[in-house]
């Protein structure tokens, strides 16, 4: 080994002992007679002293030492003067008797602190550099400590870790997918996996009854902050398991994590139906680390003469506590808030609850004071407290208002990344109706189960059945998901057809699943989480990408590599491939 010691390990117990270091210059400070450089590598900082006094020719080279260079020192531990409690080495330096420079460094094109000057772009294109930075190795270690912690809880749960394909069959359901060539099989084409699904319950075919696997799943669709165009799954399944199974299974699973990542206990995990997560909070994600439930008020807001109230399907309100105090500027902007495109709504009614018990609201032309205090009681409004109101077609307008109350709780500073807030939502439609092209997609996969009470309402009026599927939400954000799966041939043959697969496309696509569930297939069923997206919420991010090594950007590429890129025509040729002008 070319070092002793890293530059995080040593301490006051160390003082005296002959020691070698290895790492990045980090910091150079020249005081005349003595140079001070800060040693950095992914275990900490040591610092490094030079006196000119005790070797002239050593201090000089020191001083010629540049940002990021390569170096190794040999030296004595010696107690520092001035202690920096900062540092976990903050009591001790190193008295150098040896430099080597291992390597040069040109000079950064950011620097290599906490916080940098560097945009994301140019972070990216240098992203070698970006990961010497604290908060990326940070969070690139975070990452590992959940994966070894995951594997161990699946390890001691029976789970067996199975590496399935990456070169599978395009399918047509999900996102695109991505397509590989095969010159091997002129004009045939492989796809990579958007998630090992049908191998998964293959395997529960096979008698693997508990599988799990940390892998790569890839989807070619447009990319915001927690997607990305390969991203990383813990993708699980269990044989002969109901629903109840898989739910207790996997919180055990959260819950061992988040104590032994974050030291947080967590108790049972709340569990809401979709239509109960959609008419409290409008979304199937709900952030419940704070209240602000929806309150319906459409019964109590009708038949007043107010237009806008009288010809909405659905009125509905949230309460602001304290939020009385808001000044016009401050409701205009939110009103302005929701009239945003991306949010979408009409405008936004409010009603103050004065400290003197008078109300005032933007409608006090078409209600009465006892009409604004009948909506207090069924808000729970008190003195002092804010009521937002909102109506129209239900569907848009739980949605509108949805977004406004995860923006009223950043304003309110309620989403705090130090809470853990998860919880299940469940009985999901199994089918959703794409207007467009009037036909129903699965809302998860074709080989969702559906309810076993359900199962006759497929012919008569599908809209309305519900499926055995699960999805874990954290803090507003959607980290797994998964089914009972359909195992029997019968009743998959049921759901293509509602799905409009014809009897030839569903056998060419999955004939081989079909096949498999002839010969014994097990009841069961799984779950996947993001573990990219489970590692940034652990850490209390909302993106990603600084918990992914070399991320792509906003368009997909890797701006470091410069890839995707154009290939050589004779590539093209091996391929069978011409590509269009």
């Amino acid at each position: 080994m070319l070092r002793t010691h890293t530059c995080g390990i040593l301490n006051i117990s160390d003082l005296a002992k002959d020691v070698t270091l290895c790492g990045w210059v980090q910091k150079i400070r020249n005081l005349g007679g003595m140079t001070f450089v800060d040693l950095r590598d992914r275990y900490g900082i040591t610092q490094l002293t030079f006196n000119v006094e005790d070797n002239e020719v050593l201090c000089n080279s020191a001083r010629k030492l540049g940002r990021e260079f390569v170096i190794s020192i040999t030296g004595k531990v010696m107690e520092r003067l001035n202690k920096n409690s900062a540092l976990p080495t903050g009591e001790i330096e190193i008295k150098v008797n040896k430099l080597t420079i291992l390597n040069e460094s040109k000079i950064p094109p950011f620097t290599i602190e906490n916080e940098t000057d560097g945009g994301e772009e140019i972070r990216m294109q240098y992203r070698y550099l970006d990961i010497r930075r604290n908060p990326i190795k940070e969070n690139l270690l975070l990452r590992n400590s959940i994966g070894i912690e995951i594997r161990n809880y699946l390890n001691k749960e029976g789970f067996c870790e199975i590496e399935t394909p990456y070169l599978i069959k395009s399918t047509p359901e999900g996102a695109r997918d991505f397509i590989v060539p095969s010159r091997m099989n002129e004009k045939q084409f492989y796809a990579l996996p958007q998630s090992p699904q049908t191998f998964k319950q293959l395997l529960m075919v096979g008698g693997m009854d508990k599988y799990y696997q940390i892998v790569k799943c890839f989807r070619d669709e447009d990319l915001r902050s927690d997607r990305q165009p390969e991203f990383t799954q813990i993708d699980c399944e269990m044989s002969f398991v109901e629903q109840e199974d898989v739910l207790s299974t996997f919180e055990g699973l959260i819950c061992h994590v988040l104590e032994k990542i974050k030291n947080v206990k967590l108790t049972p995990f709340p569990r809401i139906s979709y239509e109960e997560a959609m008419r409290l909070y409008g979304s199937d994600k709900p952030d419940i680390r704070f209240d602000m439930k929806f309150i319906e008020l459409t019964s109590l807001c009708q038949g007043k003469g107010f237009s806008v109230f009288d010809n909405a399907d659905l009125i509905i309100g949230i309460k602001v506590k304290s939020g009385a105090k808001y000044t016009r500027k401050e409701l205009d902007k939110l009103i302005d808030f929701v009239k945003a495109p991306q949010v979408g709504a009409s405008g936004l009614i409010y009603c103050k609850y004065n400290e003197d018990g008078t109300s005032k609201s933007t409608v006090d032309k078409f209600f009465t004071e006892k009409d604004r205090n009948v909506w207090a009681e069924k808000a729970g409004c008190k003195k002092e407290d804010l009521l937002l109101i909102m109506a129209g077609e239900k569907k848009q307008t739980r949605k509108a208002l949805g977004v406004l109350r995860l923006h009223l709780a950043e304003m309110l500073g309620l989403r705090d990344p130090e809470i853990f807030a998860p919880l299940w939502v469940i009985d999901f439609p199994l089918l959703e109706w794409d207007e467009e092209n009037k036909r129903y997609h699965a809302m998860h996969h074709p080989f969702t189960s559906p309810k076993n009470t359900d199962i006759d309402q497929l012919n008569t009026d599908p809209s309305t059945v519900r499926a055995n599927a699960y999805d874990l939400v954290i803090n507003g954000n959607e980290i797994g998901g998964g089914s009972i799966r359909i195992h029997d041939e019968e009743l998959q043959k049921i759901m293509f057809k509602h799905l409009d697969f014809s009897e030839s496309e569903a056998k060419e696509q999955f004939g081989f699943l079909m096949d498999a569930f002839t010969y014994g297939a097990p009841p069961h069923g799984g779950i996947a989480f993001g573990f990219d997206r489970l590692c940034a919420i652990m850490g209390g991010q909302e993106s990603i990408r600084d918990f992914i090594a070399f991320p792509k950007n906003n368009t997909g590429r890797d701006v470091m590599i410069d890839s995707p890129s154009h290939i050589e025509e004779v590539q093209l040729d091996e391929l069978n491939l011409k590509l269009k002008d």
